[in-house]
């Protein structure tokens, strides 16, 4: 027989862990670089931009474009990075409290 309360209580214990792991999303630091490493970004789980890294040969006024274009792939690169880090850590965090219904796809409830 279906529990109505069970379920209930099992929805309440999934949203307050996706909260949580949400919250957590903060803590987690992911890099990435570009131009052979000359430019490195380092975005948090919630992709914001946390630090950046400039290679001192790159800044020179001549290579002004160059620096832009690496900046904007190295921050690219993290923010891609830290979603599939994002959605893993969400998915973890929720781990046994979903159910696993044949043809359900669940996997946007992770970001």
């Amino acid at each position: 027989m279906f529990d109505m309360m069970n379920m209930l209580g099992k929805m309440k214990d999934i949203q307050a862990r996706l909260k949580q792991a949400q919250d957590n999303l903060v803590h987690l630091k992911i890099s990435a670089e570009s131009g052979a490493g000359m430019v490195k970004a380092t975005v948090n789980g919630k992709k914001h931009l946390v630090s950046i890294e400039i290679d001192p040969s790159l800044l020179k006024e001549t290579d002004k474009q160059i620096l832009q274009d690496l900046i904007v792939a190295a921050i690219n690169k993290a923010n891609e990075e830290a979603e599939v880090q994002a959605k893993e850590q969400l998915k973890k965090s929720t781990e046994g409290l979903l159910p696993n219904i044949p043809g359900m796809d669940l996997s946007n409830l992770f970001g």
